[in-house]
């Protein structure tokens, strides 16, 4: 078997683009993957097409010599655009073998370790009582774990104002309340999307009754460990960190100096599912339990599924709170996710279990999208 040809899609579809690769053999067998670099995929369907031109007559079942090769080849190894164009195309190649093999990707990984993967519901509301109305309902509909954003969502056609300090002040009283109407049973943590600094983290975890936040997500950026140590030394909230990171060496001294608490790892942009099981392994070792990132369509979240199953160490997967974009992918995608029981089921389809519709994606528009900009009141850059 030897791969004929390579594809990469990018298009629009709801509230997104979605970037997809295609790995076909000259045998039939295909593959489908995702990339998750959302606000810049023309420049991994740039790698892809990189990557196609030695790719092209190679073994698709040598899956840990191609990752190698693509990390590797170029010199210049890592970063997050390499990372997410490997992480689709090693998808794929999963998919793809799995399939050719009449098994379910999560055999590929050491067969599965459970026979659902439980899932954490966010509100997307903005802060305020309707948060908290939103949370309070999330729990009726029988939700235990839960995640709230800040409600900063911006609007990319027009910078809007996010001041830390006033956001800490109101986010702090409303996850306060949202606490006493939820009780203590329901496992509640925050999403910060690394808006804030260290001191102002601090700021917000004092101003909260022990015990209100479970876990908080991404406080502040990524890019100093140490900083994240100073910050570990100041609060005893566990921290949700790892989404960011494209690889193991990423993960590393986070998780060696125990400065994270969940490792937040995304397969479609930490370099598939090869990687993404050393970095599983890498968090193990320290105790550390996945709660990956999956924000993307249900081919993300049919590899997510696999990971999870094939895993000993995990937590919880993230159920997509974004709306608006069902009816396309019912249109684009076959035998997609569903949710049952506020779960996923691991199901024993060949491969990752989905398909693309290639005929109705092979001519739809990409749409060029920036993430929302937020400025601080002074006029400087913040981070969304």
């Amino acid at each position: 078997m030897k791969i004929t040809n390579v594809k990469a899609y990018g298009f629009w579809a709801g509230f997104r683009n979605i970037c997809l690769v295609k790995v076909e053999t000259d045998n039939g067998f295909y593959g489908w993957g995702e990339s998750g670099l959302s606000g810049r995929e023309k420049a991994v369907i740039g790698v892809v097409e990189h990557f196609k031109q030695f790719l092209i007559g190679k073994d698709p079942c040598q899956i840990g010599a191609l990752w190698q090769e693509m990390y590797r080849s170029q010199y210049f190894e890592g970063g997050r655009v390499l990372a997410a164009a490997i992480a689709a195309i090693d998808i794929a190649l999963h998919d793809l073998v799995a399939k050719s093999l009449d098994i379910p990707v999560y055999q590929l990984l050491g067969g599965k370790q459970r026979n659902s993967i439980p899932l954490f519901a966010t509100s997307v509301k903005p802060m305020g009582q309707a948060m908290v109305d939103d949370l309070v309902n999330l729990k009726s509909q029988g939700w235990q774990v839960l995640r709230a954003t800040t409600g900063e969502h911006g609007n990319p056609e027009s910078a809007s104002v996010f001041e830390p300090r006033e956001s800490i002040s109101s986010v702090a009283k409303w996850m306060t309340i949202a606490r006493q109407e939820l009780g203590p049973e329901v496992t509640l943590g925050i999403d910060y999307h690394h808006r804030l600094s260290v001191p102002e983290t601090v700021s917000f975890i004092n101003r909260m009754p022990r015990g209100t936040l479970d876990f908080i997500e991404e406080p502040i950026r990524d890019e100093s460990p140490a900083a994240y140590q100073s910050l570990r030394k100041m609060i005893d909230t566990p921290f949700a960190i790892g989404e960011e990171f494209t690889s193991k060496w990423d993960f590393a001294p986070f998780t060696h100096n125990a400065l994270t608490n969940f490792g937040r790892v995304d397969i479609c942009n930490a370099g598939g599912l090869t990687e993404s099981m050393k970095i599983a392994a890498l968090c193990e070792l320290n105790y550390i339990d996945m709660m990956p990132h999956n924000p993307l369509s249900p081919l993300c979240t049919a590899a997510s599924v696999h990971f999870c199953a094939a895993i000993n160490n995990l937590a919880w997967l993230e159920h997509p709170p974004y709306d608006g974009s069902m009816e396309d992918y019912d249109k684009y995608f076959i035998n997609r996710p569903t949710v049952r029981n506020n779960a996923l089921e691991v199901h024993c389809a060949p491969g990752l279990g989905v398909d693309v519709n290639e005929d109705l994606i092979r001519n739809l528009p990409f749409k060029y999208w920036e993430a929302p900009r937020l400025h601080k009141k002074d006029g400087s850059y913040t981070n969304w």
